[in-house]
């Protein structure tokens, strides 16, 4: 089996808005986009935004519309200045703030915000993990 993740899907109550919502914090719609579904690049994957009424009829799951799912999303950033920064543009563009940036017990610094339909958001750093000059996370071996 290929490790890897190609796409991941959040299911939100408005596509539109929760596009303006990403796209207020720099992501840029990708060409695919259409009305129903929007794409981002991230990296080597993609983040899709579609209705969670379609998504999970899509799925075959029930929609219980419960607040949390279970997952976070994370952002990983080159310092902690730029983890307090992401999390005043996310404010800024409406998101909740769930945890202040602190330093954390794993020794790095993060804090939490929820995105305009709920999907919690991690933005980190963590001194262990090298980024990229494009972005990408590279796990210690």
């Amino acid at each position: 089996m290929d490790t890897r993740i190609s796409l991941i899907t959040l299911g939100v109550a408005d596509v539109s808005r929760a596009r303006a919502f990403y796209e207020s914090l720099g992501w840029v719609a990708s060409g695919a986009s259409q009305a129903e579904v929007a794409f981002f690049q991230a990296g080597g994957m993609a983040l899709a935004l579609f209705s969670r009424a379609a998504l999970a009829e899509d799925a075959h799951l029930a929609d219980t519309g419960g607040p949390f799912g279970g997952i976070t999303l994370a952002q990983n950033m080159v310092s902690e200045e730029a983890v307090d920064q992401l999390l005043e543009e996310a404010r800024r563009a409406g998101a909740t703030i769930l945890k202040p940036a602190q330093r954390v017990f794993w020794g790095g610094y993060s804090g939490y915000f929820a995105d305009l339909d709920g999907h919690p958001w991690e933005v980190a750093y963590n001194p262990g993990f090298k980024l990229e000059a494009d972005g990408r996370l590279v796990l210690p071996a």
